[in-house]
């Protein structure tokens, strides 16, 4: 297998019609996602766009790349919130590095993924306040905040009641998170 440089990659993903992750010189291909991760991500993202409208923060969809410059990692997370100007790496304003809040949505098959070694290159981006994993079979959503001491306090929730997203100061109702969402 050849290993590919980041120009490489960027150069085919910009013209790619499915997206890849990039790490280590290797592109790896995305999942597809179902009907109820879909409802899920629209859910939030329609919520998060809501409720900081009046604010200088950007809700992004899977489309706007991620690049985490302390491990060269490069990924699409469900949503991001990024508060203030946009950093991005070039000058395509297509890839950016400064979020303060990830969400992932989790399948059987990325799970164990997305709370391990994806959580562990999220925690290198200097400007994320908090992470977000979503279940999407059943209702489960787990927070992990930043703390001063940069240690990662974990809060669970599950079935009904507000989340308080801390990084960007807006509560959710799980029940809008999973507003059609069928399991």
């Amino acid at each position: 297998m050849k290993w590919m440089t980041v120009e490489e990659y960027l150069e085919r993903e910009r013209l790619a019609e499915n997206r890849s992750e990039y790490y280590c010189g290797e592109m790896f291909a995305m999942p597809g996602a179902s009907i109820g991760h879909s409802g899920i991500v629209t859910n939030l993202i329609g919520e998060l766009s809501h409720k900081l409208r009046q604010r200088p923060c950007v809700v992004c969809s899977s489309s706007l790349r991620l690049a985490i410059a302390a491990n060269g990692f490069y990924t699409y997370p469900d949503v991001m919130v990024i508060c203030g100007k946009p950093s991005f790496i070039d000058a395509h304003v297509d890839t950016v590095t400064n979020p303060v809040l990830v969400i992932e949505v989790l399948s059987e098959s990325t799970k164990d993924y997305d709370r391990g070694e994806k959580f562990e290159s999220y925690r290198a981006i200097s400007s994320l306040r908090e992470y977000l994993t979503i279940s999407q079979q059943k209702k489960h959503v787990e927070t992990w905040m930043r703390q001063s001491d940069n240690t990662w306090l974990l809060r669970e929730f599950y079935d009904s009641g507000a989340i308080k997203l801390q990084s960007i100061g807006v509560e959710l109702q799980l029940s809008e998170i999973y507003k059609k969402v069928e399991f």
